[in-house]
Order: structure tokens, then C-alpha cells, then sequence
């Protein structure tokens, strides 16, 4: 598959925009808060190892807000626009609007988002609207109730998650997008359900080719239910219609309704990678900075960070970082990639999505 470099006539570079081994720019950060959740999805943190005598990342092994805060300032200097809260499930750390407050503020942040299974977004969307986020992504597989608690490890209450939705939309964390990672024989029936319900809201439904991220999901590619299967589903019941992307690198193909009931979108990592145009680096709640989703080592920030590296010094760790990336995983991969990789890859939930 070719690859989608993005160029100079696609995007003016800023001119402290910082760029890769292959010319991607850093322009997204996503922050993983905390390594804990309220769900045992099976595909990311399944019951059987994540149970109650697991031990988790103490206080003191994640990052503070304030050292969080000193990544993202430094990042921003180097040419990231857009950050992206993630988890785990970062609505469980209970200081989370003070944290958005900060990023906000900082000078170059155009896009701040949030990810989250939305358990407990519907009493916190309008404090986080406030303190200045932009908008909410919400994972949920399915609108089938049992299949909902099936995929969420029997901790998910799908009425609470719709009430979360419609908080969100009422605090204006808009566009919402819904994300829904499809895997075959799971929930690929109950699709078509869920886009119908999110007809003509206004959310922006995202469906997701089951991916092999971490060690615990036991992917195998026959579960894959590939785009282009979904979208010749989708098109027997609406008439659908491509647009163009919003901006260079972004990750989903979208469609619109020809009825002009919304739009959906295709994250196509297996079947049609995008390895070409990413411009996302990874934080983890720990401190280390990784360059790929499916990546099997990162950098260590929290030491430097702990010994009072100045903000210039973090800069040039971070330029380094970049300017030697080479990181395409998804165009690369093979059964013997993915087998190879499937014993060392950094875990989705420390990482986020």
C-alpha cells in the first residue's frame, strides 16, 4: 500500500515544526493519565490478568499534572497543536479539569480532546467544557446490551454511557466522535444498529479494523472485519458518498450520507495503513514518550524530568526523539512482524489508542 507523506504543498510547515526520519511533523500529543480503567474490554484488559490483586502504577510512578504539563509546553514549543487526554480511563482521575485547565492555556494547543468509555463523563462534561476542553471522543462497540457488557468485561451500563453522550453534546464538546473497534464474530452484526441510532445527531460514528495492539487480545487477522467489507455493508442500507479529509494526516476515511444525515468514518490500520502521514507521539502515564502506537520500547522523560532538566534540555530530548523516528509498523506488517511483535508491544491501556 502506498503511503500518504504529507508535503509541503499539502501543509506550510510553522517554522519551529519539527519532522522525522521519513518528514512527518510533530504536530499531536496524546496523554495517557493513568494505567487504570473501569472496563475489562477483552481486547485490552481482560479480567483474567487485570484482576483485583493486580498491581497498577503507584501515585508516585506517574507523571504529576505539573510534570505532564511541562511535556506538553515543551511539545507545543516543537510544534504540536493538538493534545489528546487518554487512559486507561482518564475520568478516573478526579482532578482532571484542573489539568485541562493548564493545557488550555498554553500558547500553540488549537485542538484539546478527550478520550473516554464515558461512565462517568455525563457528570463531569460541563466542568471539563468550562476548564476549556474542545471535544470528546467516547468508545462503544455496540448498542446490543449484552454484546455492551460482553466488550466492556461485564463493568459497562450502556444507559449510563448514552446519558454521557448526551451530556457531552449538551456541554458542547462537539463534534462527538463515537469510536467502535469491529471484530468479527463480536459485534460486527449489531453495526448497523448503532449507526442508525447516531443518524442525523450529529456524532460522528467511527468504525475500527480490530488491531494488534498489546499482548493481551490474542489478535489473529481472521478477526479483522476489513473496511471496505464494512462500507459495502453500510452501502447496501444508506447511499453513502467519500469526503475529503479535514486535514493531512488524519486517520479516519470519511463518508457522508447522501440523505445528509451525517457522516461516518474508516480507520483502516490493518488493511490500509497510514503510517505515512502520522504525526502522533505518545505519552505514557509513567513518562515515557513513544513514537508508535505499536511500539516495543519508548524514552524515559519522568528521570530527566525528576533530576530538574531545564525546558530547553527537555526540547532537545524530545527533538532528538523525533528527528530519529522511523516508526511505520502498520505498513510493515506481516504475520512474522506482527507474531514478533505480539511478545514485546507496549500495552494499549498504558498508551491509550
Amino acid at each position: 500500500m502506498t503511503s500518504h507523506v504529507i508535503t509541503d504543498e499539502m501543509r506550510e510547515p510553522a517554522a519551529c515544526e519539527t519532522r522525522d526520519a521519513l518528514s512527518r511533523p510533530l504536530h499531536d500529543l496524546r496523554i495517557s493519565l493513568l494505567d487504570r480503567c473501569n472496563f475489562r474490554c477483552p481486547y485490552c484488559m481482560p479480567e483474567t490478568e487485570f484482576h483485583e490483586d493486580y498491581e497498577f502504577l503507584t501515585r508516585s510512578q506517574r507523571l504529576t499534572h505539573e510534570e505532564i504539563l511541562k511535556v506538553a509546553g515543551v511539545a507545543t514549543g516543537l510544534g504540536v497543536s493538538k493534545i489528546r487526554l487518554t487512559g486507561g480511563e482518564p475520568l478516573l482521575d478526579k482532578k482532571l479539569p484542573d489539568l485541562v485547565r493548564g493545557l488550555a492555556a498554553l500558547p500553540g494547543v488549537e485542538d484539546l480532546a478527550l478520550t473516554t468509555n464515558a461512565m462517568l463523563l455525563a457528570p463531569a462534561a460541563a466542568e471539563l467544557a468550562d476548564a476549556g476542553l474542545h471535544r470528546v471522543t467516547i468508545s462503544l462497540d455496540s448498542l446490543d446490551e449484552q454484546v455492551f457488557k460482553t466488550m466492556s468485561g461485564g463493568r459497562g451500563d450502556l444507559q449510563t454511557v448514552l446519558n454521557g453522550v448526551n451530556a457531552a453534546e449538551q456541554a458542547g464538546l462537539s463534534p462527538i466522535k463515537i469510536n467502535v473497534v469491529v471484530e468479527r464474530g463480536v459485534n460486527d452484526h449489531t453495526v448497523l444498529d448503532l449507526l442508525e441510532h447516531f443518524r442525523g445527531t450529529g456524532h460522528i460514528v467511527r468504525l475500527i479494523e480490530f488491531m494488534d495492539v498489546g499482548n493481551r487480545n490474542g489478535w489473529r487477522r481472521n478477526q479483522v472485519v476489513p473496511s471496505k467489507e464494512l462500507l459495502a455493508m453500510v452501502q447496501q442500507r444508506w447511499s453513502m458518498r467519500p469526503l475529503d479529509r479535514n486535514y493531512p494526516g488524519e486517520v479516519a476515511r470519511r463518508y457522508q450520507y447522501v440523505d445528509g444525515e451525517g457522516e461516518i468514518g474508516f480507520i483502516s490500520s490493518v488493511t490500509e495503513p497510514f503510517c505515512g502521514s502520522c504525526s502522533r507521539a505518545r505519552l505514557s502515564s509513567d513518562g515515557m514518550l513513544y513514537t508508535c502506537l505499536f511500539a516495543t520500547q519508548g524514552t524515559d522523560l519522568r528521570e530527566p524530568i525528576r533530576n530538574g532538566v531545564a525546558d530547553e534540555e527537555l526540547g532537545d530530548i524530545l527533538s532528538r526523539i523525533w528527528l530519529q523516528r522511523a516508526d511505520r509498523y502498520s505498513e510493515l506488517r506481516r504475520s512474522d512482524v506482527a507474531e514478533h511483535h505480539a511478545l514485546s508491544k507496549v500495552e494499549m491501556y498504558r498508551i491509550g489508542g
